[in-house]
């Protein structure tokens, strides 16, 4: 039967690529990521206080509230329960930070803006953590830095990678997620890859899975619990390094979601149980 396993292998990889090519969500089915080749340069485990000397408001400073979409962001809703980060979106009647009624929740990152804050170029990005549900709600592991303001034809310089979005809850097939890639800025020049999506085969609205990124110089690879979904090279593989954003939003404008409009209904809550990072022990 060994003279089977190439043959499986190459089938295996032509199915994944027929499913992201045109977009129909499917199981992670490639290789197991190698972790041999990695060491840990990077853990938050949340345990005790969240350290927000590492972890600072992603565009709120301060206890300002910030619109996003259709909800509104304040860092401070963002804190650390039984060894979990916990972000929450929850409908606040007084508001807070300055804003009003309205659905609130949270983004930080590990930007240079907190006095601790943590950048990489390559390696081993992982984050294990169970999403938030409901209507209009989604949550990302994500990775930014300023050279994907940059428009120049091109994502080397810098390139927003989603290594998830929860951002499927409304679709039948609801337990999946989308990775992406954008750059050249948010304007008239924003260049994306496309969301491609992938199953996940327990409930991630209930239980935790782990989602990573390998990402060397010629390449991003993209894994759920380990597997990974698939690979590209798309614009140009950013050469600079980037720092770690963990959100949650909801589709909408000017702080109004889509479809509940501006009033109470389900709350949730982002858990993540840790974030890691890894460097390549041959770059070390």
């Amino acid at each position: 039967m060994e003279f089977l396993k190439p043959i499986i292998s190459i089938l295996t990889s032509l199915i994944m690529s027929f499913c992201v090519l045109v977009g129909i969500p499917c199981y992670p089915m490639g290789e197991e990521v190698d972790m041999d080749k990695f060491e840990l340069t990077f853990s938050d485990e949340f345990e005790g206080e969240l350290d927000r000397s590492v972890w600072s408001g992603h565009y709120q400073y301060g206890n300002k509230t910030e619109s996003r979409k259709g909800s509104y962001w304040n860092q401070y809703l963002a804190e650390t329960k039984d060894g979990n980060l916990v972000i929450p979106v929850v409908y606040l009647e007084e508001g807070m930070g300055g804003e009003g009624a309205g659905w609130y929740t949270a983004g930080v990152d590990t930007d240079s803006d907190s006095p601790n804050g943590f950048s990489q170029k390559f390696g081993y990005f992982e984050c294990r953590c169970i999403l938030p549900e409901g209507a209009d709600v989604w949550s990302a592991f994500w990775l930014m830095n300023d050279g994907v303001y940059e428009v120049d034809g091109s994502g080397r310089d810098g390139t927003e990678i989603d290594i998830f979005e929860s951002d499927g809850y409304e679709e039948i097939l609801n337990r999946n997620i989308s990775s992406n890639l954008h750059f050249d800025g948010y304007g008239d020049d924003h260049q994306k890859l496309g969301a491609k999506r992938f199953l996940i085969k327990n409930n991630p609205y209930e239980e935790y899975n782990t989602y990573g990124l390998e990402w060397n110089e010629d390449e991003y690879i993209f894994y759920i619990n380990g597997v990974e979904t698939f690979r590209t090279s798309y614009g140009g593989v950013s050469q600079n390094p980037e720092y770690l954003i963990l959100s949650v939003e909801m589709r909408g404008e000017n702080g109004i979601p889509s479809q509940r409009e501006n009033a109470p209904g389900e709350e949730a809550q982002f858990v993540v149980d840790y974030v890691r990072v890894y460097q390549y022990k041959d770059m070390a």
